[in-house]
């Protein structure tokens, strides 16, 4: 088993151990339950309180994971727990747990536990590179994209393109955008970067080939959003 195998199987193995908690995944992980699976050094969840943190951290810790100082790594703010395990000679794998809320640092727009949650269901979630699967309590497509697009980074460009064709709501999503920021020019910095020459090969950068006709149909399912 290579290192990227074996940080997955680790990840999964660490979602067993606490999956008796109450809690959603969010981020790459919840990327891979709707789309081409793309790898993700970490997993991101999100609990109600820190009562819950601190039971995932103590089943995390039997399991060989230890606390860690959170760094600036995270796009995060707010409240929350990071784990570490290390797996090889300079190879871990990380779980962060954010306490309460998810807080994006770049644009300080703020979704609840309770948005989260009532925003999500249990799903099946695949690995990308083992033969395993997992029933999780993962975010719903729709808030998923909110948030992604909210943050507008470029992973989260790319994975927004991946998403976009499984929306159920797009009025929902520019709602929930615009209750936190200017949708105008949140938009425009997507339009502009799906649009962009070097898009199509940023993107299978990370999530391989992609066929010219399904990039234009992804595209279109974006900027139909205008």
């Amino acid at each position: 088993m290579d290192l990227v195998q074996l940080r997955e199987k680790e990840v999964f193995e660490a979602l067993k151990h606490v999956n008796s908690r109450r809690f959603v995944v969010i981020g790459g992980y919840a990327v891979n339950a709707y789309t081409l699976p793309r790898f993700s050094v970490d997993c991101d969840i999100v609990v109600e309180d820190r009562a819950v943190s601190r039971k995932i951290g103590s089943t995390l810790e039997k399991f060989g994971y230890s606390g860690i100082k959170p760094d600036k790594r995270l796009f995060y703010e707010g409240e929350f727990a990071s784990y570490e395990k290390q797996i090889d000679k300079d190879f871990k794998v990380s779980m962060d747990v954010l306490i309460g809320e998810v807080l994006d640092r770049q644009t300080g727009c703020r979704f609840s536990y309770k948005w989260v949650f009532d925003n999500s269901a249990i799903r099946q979630l695949r690995g990308r590179t083992i033969a395993e699967s997992l029933e999780l309590r993962i975010i719903d497509v729709d808030a998923l994209i909110v948030m992604k697009l909210i943050c507008a980074r470029l992973p989260d460009i790319r994975d927004v393109f991946m998403l976009m064709p499984r929306a159920d709501d797009k009025e929902w999503i520019k709602e929930e955008i615009s209750k936190r920021l200017d949708f105008g020019k949140a938009f425009h910095k997507i339009e502009a970067k799906i649009t962009s020459a070097q898009f199509r090969n940023d993107l299978q950068g990370v999530f391989g080939y992609v066929d010219p006709k399904a990039f234009e149909k992804h595209k279109k399912a974006i900027l139909s959003l205008k």
